[in-house]
């Protein structure tokens, strides 16, 4: 593994790339070698909730699942935040069942998550992907014990530079999600922010990955 994508929704199936690919319980794809499997808070479907958890427990039993997700709260869907809330809270319970990371997605509501995770008492490796916020937000996650992933954001806005760069190196990692760029030129441009090398971030993101995904 040269290069691992923390979150993507498209799998290139490159030799160099070690990718977690998005899925969902009623479009999957079994040949995908590492997936997260969740129900993303845009699209819960109310009376499909029970079948699509049963679902992600049996993917979550099997070896190239890592992670549990996306999943999580967003302030600005329509779906009601009480019903996002349960549908979140179950899956953080299946992913302690388990022992699998979480991928979280996560719109407007970080004080809710982290709520919840004190009050649940999740000892899973919980990951924000896609940050995009300033340095208070990302270190009251820190100090929670979260750990913060970046892609689109960081390509897009130059002010998340000094978030990325306040960040402890244990505790990041990279993604492309939706976005065109490849994750070698995230990697390129976190390299530049932490003002090291290529190389060494990739050594970096490898013990990172073996603290929160071969614990």
């Amino acid at each position: 593994m040269e290069f691992f994508n923390f979150h993507t929704h498209k799998f290139t199936n490159q030799a160099n790339i070690k990718e977690l690919v998005n899925q969902y319980p009623q479009d999957f794809d079994d040949t995908i070698p590492t997936y997260s499997i969740g129900i993303h808070p845009w699209y819960i479907v109310e009376d499909r909730i029970e079948a699509d958890l049963k679902i992600i427990e049996n993917k979550l039993q099997k070896t190239n699942c890592l992670a549990i997700g996306e999943c999580g709260l967003d302030k600005r869907t329509e779906i009601p935040l009480n019903l996002q809330q349960m549908v979140f809270e179950k899956q953080l319970l299946l992913a302690e069942k388990y022992n699998k990371p979480i991928v979280v997605h996560c719109v407007a509501a970080f004080q809710e998550v982290i709520e919840i995770k004190k009050r649940l008492n999740i000892s899973v490796p919980m990951i924000i992907h896609g940050f995009s916020k300033n340095q208070q937000v990302a270190k009251q996650l820190v100090d929670n014990g979260f750990y913060i992933s970046f892609g689109k954001y960081l390509l897009r806005n130059p002010e998340l530079k000094a978030v990325f760069q306040n960040v402890p190196d244990n505790r990041f990692f990279l993604e492309t999600d939706t976005i065109e760029e490849t994750i070698g030129e995230v990697y390129t441009l976190a390299a530049k922010y932490k003002n090291t090398t290529v190389a060494k971030l990739q050594q970096q993101v490898a013990i990172n990955f073996e603290a929160v995904f071969n614990r």
